[in-house]
């Protein structure tokens, strides 16, 4: 499903379904994707520490050695933060499939009834006061 399906104008049963169901999906592989990145900026935050601690045993000067510690906690720190990105991307996919789920209980036998029929019907909301 493209971004232009996801936000299109179309909000028919049918439509709403595949749109929770992209949304959900979307954001299942960012969290994977995520992970990948969390994964990568941990490694890379302890090869800077270990680049930092090779640097103070070569006696070289001492600044070059708090600048590489402080690219390790910068990358550690942003870590952190894609952690609870990717947690919230997951949160987030669970949440559109509980949406999607109770969007079907509610909506999901009017549709085939409306479907069904060679005749129009009202719109959901029609008899609402």
């Amino acid at each position: 499903m493209s971004a232009d399906d996801i936000t299109s104008d179309d909000n028919g049963y049918e439509a709403t379904q595949a749109k929770l169901d992209g949304l959900s999906k979307a954001l299942d592989d960012k969290a994977v994707e995520l992970e990948v990145l969390l994964r990568r900026m941990k490694a890379n935050a302890r090869k800077a520490q270990d680049t930092a601690q090779a640097i103070d045993a070569a006696d070289l000067d001492p600044r070059f050695v708090e600048l590489t510690s402080a690219v390790s906690t910068a990358l550690g720190g942003a870590a952190v933060h894609i952690q609870r990105l990717a947690e919230d991307a997951v949160a987030g996919a669970a949440h559109a499939r509980v949406v999607q789920n109770s969007h079907a209980k509610l909506y999901g036998r009017l549709d085939e009834i409306r479907s069904g029929r060679r005749e129009k019907t009202p719109k959901a909301g029609f008899f609402a006061e």
